[in-house]
């Protein structure tokens, strides 16, 4: 991409000046040192919003020399004709669809198993979530081609970068429909209205090189003889055989758990997060993160990360969406979940985010049981629900000013969440490990940012699948199970990735790993 780059300089712009590339080349000559001429070029690779004065801008990291402009974006996907190898992935998520591309390149048919519906039939569950309250267990925010971020934001940024090529996973998204300024973003985002033909778009490259995806599929039971695995049973009776299956099922396939730990294969309790959604007017984030309101049209919606400690626990945000609006993202009847999303252009007027409270084991319950943390967040979710009137996905909401007092608002405010909000005691509600905390960490982070703890900001419950509460053991050398030869672990589901990307990342490192062990190297 920056062939022929002399040198590279980052400089600060303000918004007006991100839409004058005479203006940009100027200050990347002027910082480089560099004199102009014609046959000195620029281009952008790497673009941050800088908040941290009073006049917010970007900086940006420019390619100066003989730089090669944009071109047509070559996908990085080189798949050869599959040989007679057949390897079952379960779940359509970024983990199994990466896999499953991967295992293309090494000339590998995978068979890829989606419990839920393909991306386009699953928004007709969705809308019977808002209508109708009604979850279908195999189809929901977290169910269903695309996994659980399809619907829920498509939030490309990862601190996991040793794991894998990032820019292979970008370019590969990009190829597929997503805008190529993900390329170049710090925090790159696809938004939940362009994601869907994303995803669309890799399952048919998935099929046009030979793979097999199957949707309302849902794996029951794995086959295994003399300590190998020889396949899987869907929907109750029907074996679809591999030589190797890669489970790549999500953070909420509690069935999946609860069958592997029936079976005896090992599994962790894992630690995870819980608290609540907090949501405000984005025209309040913008004035606290920028420092004024209105913000500046060049600006985008502005987002924030924090975090402080309490009582020897992290407290932070989670899966912040400026622009967005609060989902409903229970996976069974009787339970109710909240994430948060938005689209593409993030227009929407309200900002959201988790703000969570880190849990360990000791706080959870037995550690000796691998499911106790899984139970934990299945009870929480439970008691949330049935606090409401026990038919809708209505949320319990506080004021962020009542929740900090202990006291039950009168009106919990206006919100983006579709289904609806009702005043209840969330300092109650919430487990006393997690709600003591949160409320200590309102109002730290109140003084720290002033006006976060708005007293007319909108806390609602309960957010608790920040992460897989079980971790799925797998053998480091291998990533295979270790207690089932050819069973691999995979994906934020087994408990080794926190998000899109490294999902994705972890499905091309076990697709490799499955290729090893059927004796098939190089791509």
């Amino acid at each position: 991409m920056t062939t022929g780059a002399l040198c590279f300089v980052d400089i600060a712009v303000d918004p007006d000046e991100m839409n004058s590339p005479e203006m940009i080349r100027k200050k990347a000559l002027k910082k480089a040192e560099m004199a102009d001429g014609p046959d000195i070029s620029f281009r952008i690779i790497r673009r941050s919003v800088d908040a941290r004065s009073r006049m917010p801008g970007f900086i940006l990291r420019v390619a100066l020399g003989r730089v090669e402009p944009p071109g047509p974006l070559e996908s990085p996907f080189h798949p050869r004709k599959p040989g007679d190898f057949r390897v079952v992935v379960v779940g359509a998520g970024p983990g199994g669809y990466f896999a499953a591309l991967t295992l293309l390149e090494y000339g590998i048919r995978p068979i890829v198993l989606e419990r839920g519906k393909d991306v386009t039939l699953r928004r007709k569950d969705l809308k019977q979530i808002y209508s109708q309250g009604r979850v279908h267990p195999h189809s929901n925010y977290c169910f269903g081609e695309g996994g659980a971020g399809t619907y829920s934001d498509g939030k490309l940024y990862t601190r996991s970068t040793r794991r894998g090529d990032v820019g292979r996973i970008l370019k590969m998204f990009a190829a597929h429909g997503a805008s190529p300024d993900i390329l170049i973003d710090a925090h790159p985002h696809i938004g939940s209205n362009v994601l869907p033909r994303v995803v669309r778009g890799i399952r048919e490259s998935i099929a046009g090189a030979g793979g097999e995806i199957r949707f309302n599929a849902c794996v029951d039971d794995l086959v295994v003889q003399g300590g190998k695995i020889t396949g899987v049973r869907v929907n109750g009776d029907e074996f679809i055989p591999g030589d190797a299956v890669i489970l790549a099922t999500g953070h909420s396939a509690r069935d999946i758990y609860r069958m592997l730990a029936a079976k005896g294969l090992a599994l962790e309790a894992k630690p995870f997060a819980m608290g609540a959604r907090i949501e405000h007017p984005q025209e309040i984030i913008d004035r606290i993160f920028y420092h004024h309101s209105p913000r500046h049209p060049g600006l985008p919606p502005a987002a924030y990360r924090i975090a402080c400690r309490v009582e020897g626990r992290g407290v932070y945000s989670f899966c912040m969406c400026p622009g967005g609006y609060v989902i409903p993202a229970s996976t069974a009847p009787g339970e109710l979940v909240l994430n948060g999303m938005s689209m593409s252009g993030r227009g929407g007027g309200f900002a959201n985010a988790g703000l969570v409270v880190e849990l360990r084991l000791e706080d959870i319950g037995d550690p000796e049981d691998p499911l106790s943390a899984m139970k934990y967040q299945e009870r929480v979710e439970k008691a949330v629900f049935a606090a409401g009137d026990g038919v809708t996905q209505k949320a319990p909401a506080q004021t962020a000013g009542d929740f900090i007092q202990g006291r039950v608002s009168r009106n919990p405010g206006k919100t983006s969440y579709i289904p609806g909000i009702y005043t209840a005691p969330l300092h109650e509600l919430l487990p006393p490990p997690v709600a003591g905390r949160l409320r200590s960490a309102l109002s730290v982070f109140g003084k720290k940012f002033r006006g976060f703890d708005f007293p007319e900001a909108t806390l609602m419950a309960v957010e608790s699948r920040t992460s897989s509460p079980v971790r799925i053991v797998r053998v480091p050398e291998t990533l295979m199970h270790p207690d089932v030869d050819g069973l691999f672990p995979c994906g934020e589901g087994a408990g080794y990735a926190g998000g899109i990307v490294s999902a994705a990342m972890d499905g091309e490192s076990v697709a490799r790993a499955v290729a090893r062990k059927l004796g098939i190297t190089g791509i």
